[in-house]
Order: structure tokens, then sequence, then C-alpha cells
């Protein structure tokens, strides 16, 4: 028999679950991707290299910056994004080493152009 200890706070599963909640999307796991290999990134190059609609983009934003994934700086007048959580690039490092993401354009959805 094992014994397990019940965790004093539930801070950090929570902060974990959030994380993953992220990564189930193709379309925020496409950004995360984007902004993993090329650093901070305005909404429009995301929009464009991502290849999805403006919305859908500002949408998925909201919800990485709203699990603190991502952050953004202003820079004139553009947002700039940033992967702020930092086990995202060990979660993206495991992905790459199994060569899962290349098969993304498998999951997209409709309308959606990335190549991996």
């Amino acid at each position: 028999m094992t014994t397990a200890s019940r965790p004093k706070s539930f801070d950090v599963p929570r902060g974990a679950a959030g994380v993953m909640e992220c990564l189930e999307h193709p379309l925020r796991l496409c950004l995360l991707e984007i902004m993993e290999r090329g650093g901070e990134h305005s909404g429009s190059e995301l929009q464009a290299f991502s290849g999805a609609t403006h919305d859908a983009v500002s949408e998925q934003l909201g919800i990485l910056r709203g699990h603190g994934v991502v952050g953004a700086r202003h820079d004139g007048i553009f947002l700039r994004y940033r992967i702020t959580e930092r086990s995202v690039f060990h979660i993206l490092a495991n992905v790459h080493e199994h060569n899962t993401l290349s098969d993304l354009t498998d999951v997209a959805p409709e309308g959606l152009a990335w190549s991996a």
C-alpha cells in the first residue's frame, strides 16, 4: 500500500491544469509555437503566421493571458506577446522531441494554414 500526502495547497495543481488547458487547443498551441521560435510578436504577426482570423487569435491570446502563460507589453500602439510561463518551453521541447507538432495540420481547425 502506498501512502500519498495531500498537497498543502491546490495552487500548484491549478496552475498546472491551466497550462495544460492552454495546450489542448490547436490554435493556442500554434501561437505558443510561433512565440517559442521567434520571441515577441504583435497580434498582427501572430495572425499572419498562423493564418487564423484576427478574432480567433485575439480570443486565444486572451485565454493564454488569463492563465498567465503569455504576457504582453506595449510597443507604441501595438501589444507584443511573449511566453511568460517557463514550463511551456519544457513542454514544447518534449512535444518537439516526440515530433507531434508536425502533425498539427491533421487536427487544425478549418481555415488554419500553419506549418510546423
